[in-house]
């Protein structure tokens, strides 16, 4: 299925069966790479596309990747787990969905109230965002690489308005990250489930309210027509991260021109990815509105409990690991003089600012 075909259905493709390994050819080096995400879905299993296609180009046959979508290979949930089990060599997903391992890996996904898309690609490879990166997933024997971004999302799609903090209470949502804990502080029941099971859910009642990533996907996970009121844009996510993983091992074997394309591909990959989401997320908008989706902001009464309860949760992560108090303030010493920056050169106002 073509992508302006999964946008303009909203259909999510059913995992296949698992496939048999690729056999190795004599002098050729072949990877299988899994990824979090159905490789139809735009923006997030795209850039896994995007990414296995620069590599397999630059690589001129000496590395060859082989993706496998969601649940091909291994579950969703389950990337990280397989590539450093070797049962793969290289996998794609999005860090936080490992934050369970480590809180620390929230920063490279994304933080409430944090750094826009640009600030995170400034943070990352001149603040020391990608020297922690490794220095983290290298407890776990993983090489991470920075690949894709999917610039600011939506705070979520809900059934009824929200006009005071008491209407969050007691709702069932789909919501990832730290904005999912700071949310079941405001009496939210929080949870987080794969991206193709978030539409049935969300249809069935089983779910209240959900946030996924943004007009584009959003349309093409068909969310809208569960609902027809959308917050944005995310406190939660002004800017979330997608990644490439590699097992440090099969890393190391590597020569270092396979290495550079890598890296070169994670490179290029993202700056694909955020002018795919800038592109498609303004026409998705669009058609949205004209269909009578009401876009709407949350009140300042809800927004300053929710900045409450990000900061509760962020103080309690920094006082229960280093990893996240040593990324925290790595993170927060850039972002402290990026606002100003970005406030005065007029970028975008953001509400979660």
């Amino acid at each position: 299925m073509k992508r302006r075909d999964f946008l303009k259905t909203g259909a999510v493709a059913a995992p296949a069966a698992a496939l048999a390994a690729p056999a190795i050819a004599a002098g050729v080096i072949e990877w299988k790479c899994p990824t979090s995400f159905p490789a139809q879905a735009p923006g997030v299993g795209t850039n896994a596309v995007n990414f296995v296609e620069r590599v397999n180009a630059m690589a001129e046959g000496k590395l060859k990747l082989k993706l496998f979508s969601a649940g091909e290979l291994v579950p969703a949930f389950a990337v990280e787990d397989a590539v450093q089990q070797g049962t793969a060599e290289i996998g794609h997903s999005t860090p936080y969905y490992n934050a369970g391992k480590n809180s620390a890996l929230h920063f490279f996904t994304t933080i409430p109230f944090g750094m826009t898309a640009g600030e995170m690609s400034g943070w990352m490879n001149y603040g020391g965002g990608q020297q922690l990166f490794e220095e983290i997933y290298a407890q776990r024997n993983l090489m991470p690489l920075y690949s894709g971004n999917s610039t600011v999302q939506a705070a979520g799609w809900f059934k009824k308005e929200i006009n005071t903090v008491a209407d969050l209470s007691g709702l069932n949502m789909r919501i990832a990250g730290l904005g999912g804990e700071a949310m079941r502080k405001l009496g939210v029941n929080a949870v987080l489930m794969p991206p193709t099971e978030i539409f049935p859910a969300f249809q069935s009642g089983a779910i209240d309210a959900a946030e996924w990533v943004g007009p584009m996907l959003d349309q093409a996970f068909g969310l809208n027509k569960v609902a027809n009121i959308c917050y944005a844009p995310a406190f939660h996510e002004p800017g979330a991260g997608l990644e490439v993983i590699v097992n440090k091992d099969a890393w190391d074997s590597l020569t270092p021109d396979l290495q550079a394309i890598l890296r070169s591909a994670a490179d290029g990959a993202l700056s694909q990815n955020i002018g795919q989401f800038e592109y498609y997320n303004a026409i998705a908008f669009k058609q949205l509105q004209d269909a009578g989706v009401e876009f709407k902001t949350f009140p300042p009464e809800v927004l300053d409990a929710l900045r409450g309860a990000v900061k509760e949760v962020m103080d309690e992560q920094a006082a229960s690991n280093p990893d996240f108090a040593k990324c925290m303030e790595s993170y927060y010493a850039f972002l402290d003089v990026a606002i100003p920056y970005s406030k005065a050169f007029n970028a975008p106002s953001m509400m979660q600012r």
